[in-house]
């Protein structure tokens, strides 16, 4: 019997497949790409659209937010955080529901068989964290050990996330104030050549756009990611709390009706599974 998340046995449970799913994340590009059609028709309909263009202001706003985000924090956090961004674009999903379905169908074949565990091995390559926490259990490690460890790993890898996301918060916050900046380098070059008009249209242009190119970097593009990124490390956390619960659970040799409280405890209301039949003496899986 497979043991792959994506196996016909959660799907025939009335569960979804739990296998991470891969691909572009329409939710983040199409409201991002629905930001920047609206900002375009009002640019456009207005006039030229050369008139939004001005390279000093872009300097100003793009290399100052660069900067001053790099002073706040390390190279390597802001290198991670951009890395982090760009995944959200990517990010494979999981179903929490099958993943649930997964670890009970994990745990009913470890009960049965305990050399299971060995043999799945390879099927679960797929995924790294589930994979790492079935081969602790198959190397009968204690479980306390194990639980340690797994949730050690959860905790680092939250932690990660969730710097990446102050990253991009602030540097969505600095953005804005850079766009300020530039304004206010701009009006001193208008105050400071009014004797000469051939002057005062480039500085009222460097004033005006560096406050628009601010904020839209800062509320259009990093805020979104930001909120992205930390959205993301939440459904991760989430995964592989579910997978940690449920290896702890397997090395302990619990009953896995007390694994589907486990789990159900952890997810969302809505997400919550009935594995086993609750009529049922002896507490077959439903449907089987």
């Amino acid at each position: 019997m497979s043991l792959t998340r994506d196996s016909a046995e959660p799907s025939r449970r009335g569960g979804r497949s739990a296998r991470p799913r891969g691909g572009v994340d329409m939710a983040t590009l199409v409201g991002l790409a629905a930001a920047a059609v609206v900002i375009f028709v009002a640019m456009a309909s207005g006039g030229s659209l050369r008139a939004f263009v001005d390279p000093p202001s872009l300097i100003i706003v793009l290399g100052g937010t660069l900067a001053v985000t790099t002073a706040s924090f390390s190279l390597s956090d802001v290198a991670i955080a951009w890395r982090d961004a760009g995944a959200v674009l990517i990010h494979r999903t999981s179903d929490p529901r099958g993943v649930a379905r997964q670890v009970l169908l994990l745990a009913e074949a470890a009960r049965r068989a305990p050399e299971t565990l060995r043999n799945v091995l390879p099927e679960l390559k797929h995924e790294s964290f589930l994979h790492r926490s079935v081969t602790l259990v198959a190397e009968g490690l204690p479980p306390d050990d194990i639980e340690r460890m797994l949730i050690g790993e959860v905790e680092a890898s939250g932690a990660g996330k969730v710097k990446s996301a102050g990253v991009l918060r602030r540097a969505s916050e600095v953005a804005p104030a850079m766009g300020l900046i530039g304004t206010l380098v701009g009006l001193v070059q208008m105050l400071g050549s009014l004797n000469d008009p051939s002057s005062i249209g480039p500085a009222m242009a460097l004033a005006l756009l560096t406050t628009f190119y601010g904020a839209v970097l800062g509320n259009v593009a990093l805020a979104p990611l930001a909120a992205k990124v930390e959205r993301t490390a939440e459904e991760d956390a989430l995964v592989k709390t579910l997978y940690t619960i449920g290896a702890v659970s397997i090395a302990r040799q619990e009953n896995p009706r007390r694994l589907e409280m486990l789990l159900n405890a952890v997810l969302p209301p809505g997400k919550r599974i009935q594995y086993f039949d609750r009529d049922s003496d002896r507490g077959s899986p439903r449907g089987a």
